[in-house]
């Protein structure tokens, strides 16, 4: 093998330097990558530079565990405490050496190295250097096996944590677990909502190619092209939200006054304006960062004047039975979603799983107290103690509400023609027999891909 040229002294660039600085704030913090990604900073960056930075935060994201033991193998003490900087350094370069094919191995090492120095740590960027230039060297074959033959091979090679993956194998069985987090490893597929129809001309007059959504029939898939650049994207006329997530607000049906107990970021709320155009609804959250994000997203809509907006706990909402329609979509684990943010694996511990449940089912009781008749639970988590039962323990407390399936409203959407044909025997698959409908990665076809959520639909008994 010919000898690697000098790591370059010039500055990183600037996609690199916008993906190490991402990778750093959601180690200090508890932000998501999905957010941070589609924030000012990045959309700044040139549509190659964009594109580069995703790449490279979403990658080494999802590789992690794997990346970290690589790392671990390759220096001079493996057991040695890394500066924060200097690991994020190594991470981006090993997951650029063995994972991204057309990026020179020189330009992944040499700016990797302009990271440390630009961290800070000049005398380490040497360190970073003479272990990616090690790494280099190897041929990649010998570094990563693919094959997998129970879960502890498979969450190896998926780089998903262990105990993880044990846990969705025992309660989804080995292959399901194995489209989970091959999902978790896949950029998720970009799908859209449009205010309005007319909108697909104007958009592939801008170079967007699109296709029909694969389970709602006002969805779309964005194929290629830069939807953010587009002026119907900046306007707020074109939402960029996965179908799964879309579907929560299509089950969620009609009503007069409608309550999105948890409403950041907002995308549910404007599918419920949408499908209730003279109800008044009043969409909740208790973040302050998130209520002013959702806050103004309202007010950038179309729908503006039916939606009131507040800052409140759903679990302490102080008037009783006045909506028709609530949903709650409450904060969870975010298991469904380890292809989108990716960084979840790395903060939950099986322990979270129950201060989760708590809250949700005191978010929900909460809910049930404001409605009068339907009321719609979601997650995005594939966890039993974050759904299932919580719909048991909260039923068992609140005696006048009762679960009804998911199927009869399937095919209430069906007859309306909002389903697409071709998803109408995976979603029946997936409702359960106590009639919650259970969404995980990859389950319903490969033609259909879609984050995992769970929904479970609540009646107030006559």
């Amino acid at each position: 093998m010919h000898a690697l040229p000098r790591p370059s002294a010039t500055a990183a660039s600037p996609a690199r330097r916008e993906a190490f600085a991402i990778l750093l704030e959601l180690e200090k913090g508890s932000a998501h990558a999905d957010d941070l990604l589609r924030g000012s900073r990045v959309s700044k960056l040139s549509p190659q530079d964009r594109n580069l930075a995703t790449a490279l935060v979403l990658g080494t994201l999802r590789w992690q565990i794997e990346l970290d033991g690589i790392i671990r193998t390759l220096l001079t003490k493996p057991n040695a405490r890394l500066d924060l900087e200097i690991q994020i350094a190594l991470r981006l370069g090993t997951f650029q050496l063995l994972h991204l094919d057309r990026i020179p191995a020189h330009a992944a090492i040499g700016e990797s190295v302009a990271l440390a120095k630009l961290a800070g740590h000049k005398f380490a960027s040497g360190m970073v250097n003479a272990v990616l230039r090690k790494l280099a060297a190897l041929p990649k074959p010998q570094l990563i096996s693919r094959s997998f033959a129970n879960p502890q091979q498979l969450a190896e090679a998926t780089a998903h944590p262990t105990w993880l993956v044990e846990r969705w194998t025992s309660l989804y069985g080995f292959e399901a677990t194995k489209a989970i987090c091959h999902h978790g490893q896949q950029q998720p597929e970009l799908t859209i909502r449009l205010s309005s129809p007319e909108l697909e001309v104007e958009l592939a007059e801008q170079g967007i190619d699109l296709a029909p959504g694969a389970i709602l029939t006002d969805a779309r898939r964005v194929l290629s092209g830069d939807i953010t650049a587009t002026e119907a994207f900046k306007s707020g006329k074109v939402r960029i939200q996965d179908e799964g997530s879309q579907l929560i607000g299509e089950l969620a049906g009609h009503g007069e006054k409608i309550l999105d107990a948890c409403a950041a970021p907002g995308g549910k709320t404007l599918i419920l304006a949408e499908r209730n155009p003279h109800a008044k609804i009043t969409a909740c959250e208790i973040s302050p960062a998130r209520f002013e994000a959702l806050r103004s997203r309202v007010a950038a809509s179309l729908y503006a004047a039916q939606i009131e907006v507040q800052q409140a706990d759903a679990a302490k909402l102080p008037d009783p039975a006045l909506y028709d329609l609530v949903l709650a979509d409450v904060p969870c684990s975010g298991t469904g979603t380890l292809g989108r943010n990716p960084e979840i694996r790395h903060r939950l511990k099986p322990e979270d799983l129950a201060r989760h449940h708590d809250r949700q089912c005191a978010i929900l009781k909460g809910a049930l107290r404001a409605g009068t008749s339907r009321a719609i639970y979601s997650t995005c988590s594939l966890e039993p103690e974050e759904n299932q039962k919580v719909i048991a323990e909260v039923l068992a407390d609140v005696s006048d509400w009762r679960q009804i399936s998911v199927l009869e409203v399937l095919h209430e959407l069906r007859e309306e023609g909002r389903l697409a044909p071709q998803s109408a025997s995976g979603l029946q698959n997936a409702t359960a027999p106590d009639g919650s409908l259970t969404l995980l990665p990859g389950s319903l076809g490969p033609d259909v891909q879609t984050d995992g959520f769970f929904i479970a639909i609540l009646e107030k008994r006559v």
